[in-house]
């Protein structure tokens, strides 16, 4: 997978991360409600394991240990994206799991209740890469686990960082995901970004079913 400069897609997304402050990014947001009402709704308390996909310098892991809940971990393939999160969390980074790699061959130590992904998947314009998602996702999370997943919607922009983008709304990203994963609940937002542009984000939250349901 490269960027439409020709470059790897790590050394992309590091020149992007230097290139602006973190709440310069079209992405940021400092409280990311609906993110962390729909991991709510999907785990089992706080003790539940959660993983951000693509969560880089997200504040979701900084709402998510005030939050009470203590197993989370993050995936990115920015080294420079995880290296600020952790340098704003200082001593609290220490409880954080951190994954530095490519989430379409990301193999986890563990399987996670949750994996939250608001960053990804509609990067993803080649179904081969798309494969390789749902295979790490398939991996992480076992029946009865749930994905959340956040893309741009039907309305929402045609390119992100430089990169085009695939738009979905909640059937066509079901359907994307496959027969293994179930519809739970959905929603819609209007995400401001800090350059004033509206963007529409669609977020549905899926439980993986049993392979003979």
């Amino acid at each position: 997978m490269t960027s439409d400069h020709g470059e790897g897609v790590g050394a992309h997304w590091e020149r992007v991360w230097t290139a602006c402050a973190p709440d310069e990014m079209s992405w940021f947001q400092a409280e990311p409600e609906i993110s962390l009402e729909l991991i709510r709704d999907a785990s089992k308390g706080t003790s539940g394991r959660i993983i951000d996909v693509g969560g880089g310098a997200s504040r979701l892991v900084d709402v998510l240990l005030d939050s009470g809940y203590s197993d989370i971990s993050v995936l990115d393939v920015s080294r420079t994206s995880l290296s600020i999160a952790r340098e704003r969390l200082g001593d609290r980074a220490q409880v954080v799991e951190w994954f530095c790699g490519d989430v379409r061959s990301f193999t986890p130590p563990h399987t996670f209740d949750v994996w939250h992904d608001r960053a990804v998947f509609h990067f993803l314009r080649n179904p081969a890469d798309r494969i390789g998602y749902r295979g790490s996702l398939g991996r992480a999370v076992l029946p009865g686990g749930h994905a959340v997943l956040a893309t741009f919607g039907p309305e929402g922009p045609e390119r992100c960082s430089g990169l085009p983008v695939v738009r979905y709304d909640a059937a066509s990203l079901s359907a994307e995901l496959g027969e293994m994963w179930e519809l739970v609940e959905t929603r819609e937002e209007t995400h401001h970004t800090p350059s004033g542009v509206d963007q529409q984000f669609v977020y549905g939250r899926f439980r993986r079913i049993e392979a003979d349901r």
